[in-house]
């Protein structure tokens, strides 16, 4: 955990990414607050799609400028960039899942995680 990330409170970091999605029109997203299960991993899990793996990148390039402008931190880690079909980014409490609609299908990582507690975020339009 960086210094930066120290400062800025889980919450800040959760509406910088929304942020990042909503400003190029992700689909579908999903908040788990994973804090009350005691096998979760981190904190929270968000989740989005994309109509084509062009908007899946660009989803994940307007999280990452997002969250570094407004919070200063970049994420621990990031995979699936290069592909565009599912792109995973690690900001240490909060773990981001951005998907082209049928991996987001197939994983259905809201079922599987269908005991923590969800909030849908409306898409703008």
């Amino acid at each position: 955990m960086n210094i930066n990330q120290a400062r800025t409170t889980a919450e800040e970091i959760n509406q910088a990414i929304i942020d990042g999605i909503q400003d190029v029109k992700g689909k579908k997203i999903v908040l788990l607050d994973l804090r009350e299960l005691p096998d979760a991993s981190v904190n929270y899990f968000i989740i989005c799609e994309g109509d084509s793996t062009t908007q899946v990148s660009a989803i994940s390039s307007s999280i990452q400028r997002n969250v570094k402008s407004n919070c200063k931190i970049n994420p621990n880690n990031t995979d699936g960039a290069s592909r565009g079909r599912w792109v995973c980014m690690d900001y240490y409490e909060t773990v981001v899942h951005v998907f082209y609609p049928e991996i987001r299908e197939f994983y259905d990582i809201e079922e599987l995680w269908s005991d923590a507690n969800r909030t849908d975020i409306k898409d703008i339009q």
